[in-house]
């Protein structure tokens, strides 16, 4: 693949012989305008040099151009602008004013300074041509005259024709290359955005878009922050592993992940990793609202997972897996090491420390369908939750017990004005959230409960 200076001194080399041919072709309507009024007895034959003048400079102006144009190339550009204004001045007062070659002469200037720059640079041509003119009008006296010999008016005319169509059909070539470069660049920019996009599904969004915003450096790099981490399992999952089929067991697993990695990005959690049916999950980095409410976040991500599973478990037992299923989690709060760990070739965005260890152990110590969470992390949600008092326990890696607290659910939920109604049995599962059912469904829910109890009600049960 060409880099990025090559390309660059390619597109000076194309523009410096783009503007090299084009002066060369302007200078050289001069010189068979004023050749043609020699040849006539127009142009006194003193003025004849201006014609050899006019095939010379426009090669003498590439060559003493060059080297100033790779490391000045827009005022290089300018100033050969100027120097075309000029000689146009001296032409038009050596030419006696002649209207129809001098008008040929201004057309030529005028559409090159155009083309080139835009209004600043035909003004800067303009100004140019009024220097030139008064400084020859110093040297060498002006006899105006309007006329001049059919002849030569039909020559310059043709011959800036001539210069005017080349140089219209170069434009527009030039910009058929350009919206084909664009089509190219656009295609180029969706492919490495869905290359991104395909590459963003193996890291956390927040991660994903804090490198490509530039707010982080993919380097070896980490940084000390309060994080809570959070780490959950599904209890007897593995015994389910040995009774389903790879392709089944497969589906199931990605269906719950599917659903809690969904709830973590809801709640602004960065997914860490997944191990199996393991999920871990911190919050607190690359973007934080304060450890109070990083770890409030935390466990209502932990709440919100643990009432869906009563969802996919009536999924579960529609596809004839009966055995129950329930998740358990753990939660902690504490100063984190958290950045980018590995080779410079192969590095992963994650979190280490004594916090991370210690939601792991309160995960594998919680029960089926448990939250457990430390100390910390209950003294930062304890005035929304409800949490139990589980007391001190022993955790490997830790020389003295830890205060463990479990989630019993949100504070505002509970007694009479609880927003959720949930009740399991064999052959009977309901969970009712009055809070997340939209007002035009509510009649839907409401009839669905009536057909159900009259079933029920009906049915002679053995």
């Amino acid at each position: 693949m060409m880099s990025v200076s090559a390309e660059r001194r390619n597109g000076l080399a194309t523009r410096l012989m783009r503007e090299y041919y084009s002066r060369v072709f302007a200078y050289l309507v001069c010189a068979v305008t004023l050749a043609t009024g020699a040849y006539l007895g127009f142009l006194p034959m003193q003025k004849l040099w201006m014609v050899p003048y006019a095939l010379i400079y426009p090669h003498l102006a590439y060559h003493l151009g060059l080297h100033f144009k790779r490391k000045h190339p827009e005022l290089t550009v300018r100033v050969l602008l100027c120097l075309d204004g000029v000689h146009t001045g001296c032409a038009l007062v050596l030419l006696n004013l002649v209207a129809a070659p001098s008008l040929m002469f201004l057309l030529i200037l005028f559409v090159t300074a155009l083309i080139t720059g835009g209004l600043r640079y035909l003004a800067l041509a303009a100004l140019s041509v009024l220097v030139g003119l008064s400084l020859t009008t110093l040297a060498v006296p002006v006899d105006p005259q309007l006329d001049a010999p059919l002849e030569m008016t039909l020559i310059s005319l043709v011959a800036t024709l001539l210069y005017v169509c080349i140089t219209a059909y170069y434009v527009h070539e030039q910009g058929l290359r350009l919206a084909q470069a664009r089509k190219a660049i656009e295609s180029e920019q969706e492919k490495a955005a869905s290359l991104a996009r395909n590459l963003a599904k193996y890291l956390s969004p927040q991660v994903w878009e804090s490198i490509f915003s530039g707010k982080k450096h993919v380097r070896l790099e980490t940084q000390r922050k309060k994080l809570s981490v959070f780490f959950s399992d599904i209890k007897g999952f593995t015994e389910l592993s040995e009774e389903l089929e790879a392709e089944a067991l497969t589906d199931l697993l990605n269906n719950y992940l599917n659903d809690m990695a969904k709830i973590a990005l809801r709640h602004g959690g960065t997914i860490d990793k997944f191990i199996g049916d393991a999920v871990m999950i911190f919050f607190g980095d690359p973007t934080t609202q304060g450890a109070k409410r990083d770890a409030l976040a935390a466990v209502s991500m932990a709440i919100a997972m643990r009432k869906h599973m009563k969802v996919l478990r009536g999924q579960w037992r529609a596809q004839g897996i009966t055995k129950p299923m329930e998740i358990r989690m753990g939660i902690s709060t504490g100063y984190c090491t958290v950045g980018n760990f590995g080779a410079e070739t192969r590095m992963d965005y994650t979190i280490i420390g004594p916090e991370v260890n210690l939601a792991s152990r309160l995960e594998s110590a919680a029960d089926a369908g448990e939250i457990l969470i430390s100390h910390e992390t209950y003294s930062l949600v304890k005035e929304v939750v409800l949490c139990r008092d589980k007391g001190l326990i022993s955790v490997k890696g830790f020389s003295k017990p830890v205060q463990i607290y479990q989630v019993v659910d949100f504070r505002r939920d509970l007694g009479a004005t609880s927003s959720f109604i949930e009740h399991e049995l064999p052959g009977f599962s309901m969970y009712l959230d009055t809070n997340n059912v939209q007002n035009f469904d509510k009649a839907r829910v409401v009839q669905a409960l009536e057909q159900a109890a009259d079933k029920l009600r009906d049915k002679v049960i053995l």
